[in-house]
């Protein structure tokens, strides 16, 4: 059993600055894609449930402001779809997902409960996923598991 941290340290932030190329190539999109999908939704894990919690949840904290800066960070994941070359129809699937979560968290302190289980940002990444998987197979990275 490994012990994960709870804590945001600035080691955490580093990795993720790390895991963000600047590129506009498609596997330069998946690793930023990944990277704040990871912050915004894994960045540590509640101990007792082992349930993952990330930015999305911490920022339904902070009333009207938190969502928004949650919502334009949602928006980046859809102007990244956007550069990619996804339809229309994704993208506005997408924005429906993040327009969801804007709202639920709008619900004060109350509005982090559902923001813990509807998960825009994954469904979103899972849909880019599956672009790049579809249009740009060389960008596929197989995980083995130990």
């Amino acid at each position: 059993m490994t012990i994960r941290p709870t804590r945001i340290t600035a080691d955490r932030i580093g990795q993720f600055a790390r895991m963000a190329p600047i590129g506009t190539d498609p596997a330069s999109v998946r690793q930023r894609v990944e990277a704040l999908e990871r912050l915004l939704e894994g960045l540590f894990v509640i101990p007792g449930i082992n349930r993952k919690i990330g930015l999305d949840v911490l920022l339904d904290f902070v009333p009207v402001a938190g969502d928004a800066v949650a919502a334009a960070m949602g928006g980046w994941l859809i102007w990244e779809a956007r550069n990619i070359g996804m339809s229309r129809v994704q993208m506005a699937r997408m924005a429906g997902n993040v327009g969801i979560d804007f709202l639920l968290g709008l619900i004060p302190f109350i509005g982090a409960v559902p923001d813990f289980f509807f998960r825009s940002n994954t469904m979103n990444v899972r849909m880019i996923k599956r672009h790049l998987d579809k249009h740009h197979p060389a960008t596929t990275i197989v995980n083995a598991k130990k």
